[in-house]
């Protein structure tokens, strides 16, 4: 039986001297795609941070990708990050570096050397996307889809397990809004477990998935259904 990429119990997610979310009990599965959903200070960016490590969990059990979160320490930050893909809504992507550059400044800074390999890497990736041929672009030179799919692109370099998403279509139109829920969820049919974050209700009528609510301090499931 396959273990669980994300797995939490009893955990409390501070922001700073506040207790935002308390006794969240989660457990990620290889190949589940779930949402998280909640109001403007619900706690949901918080619960991603932490995931990462961006916050610290000083209460109750957390394990993500096979790193304990209580006590982790801040060396092995970076070795967990490899393990996770993460998506933002403001995707973070270097204006003045071409996508290809964008991508090889992650893979050489993730410890990634040969030429070869990286540039193999690049081109599988967008491949995967739909942005294969892309590497010569500037970000500007993109629609705002296509720099989300670079972003997801960039996410996937190191081939993590478990992939988070926060907010990754809230800058978007309905249509490509879709097409990226449509490559989230196949990423996740290929095996990798993905949590998103999202405002975009209508999406989450469309794509039905297991759904995470933040409210009152809790976490709970609002929906359990299968892609």
């Amino acid at each position: 039986m396959a273990e669980a990429l994300l797995y939490l119990s009893g955990a409390q997610i501070v922001q700073g001297d506040n207790a935002v979310l308390s006794e969240v009990d989660l457990r990620l599965m290889p190949g589940e795609f779930v949402y998280l959903i909640g109001s403007t200070g619900s706690g949901k960016s918080s619960l991603l941070k932490t995931l990462y490590a961006d916050l610290p969990l000083t209460q109750g059990l957390g394990e993500v990708a096979g790193f304990a979160l209580l006590g982790l320490k801040e060396a092995d930050i970076p070795f967990l990050r490899r393990k996770l893909g993460i998506v933002f809504q403001d995707l973070q992507l270097l204006i003045d570096r071409s996508v290809g550059d964008n991508l090889e400044f992650v893979l050489r800074a993730t410890a990634w050397t040969d030429a070869t390999a990286i540039w193999a890497r690049i081109s599988e990736v967008l491949a995967k996307v739909g942005m294969g041929g892309r590497e010569g672009k500037m970000p500007h030179e993109l629609s705002g889809g296509e720099q989300q799919r670079v972003a997801i692109a960039r996410a996937l370099l190191n081939d993590p397990p478990l992939m988070l998403a926060d907010e990754p279509t809230g800058n978007l139109d309905p249509v490509t809004s879709e097409e990226i829920m449509l490559l989230l969820r196949k990423i996740a049919s290929e095996g990798k477990a993905v949590l998103m974050a999202t405002h975009d209700y209508p999406l989450i009528l469309k794509f039905p998935a297991r759904t995470l609510k933040c409210e009152s301090g809790r976490v709970f499931e609002t929906v359990q259904r299968t892609l």
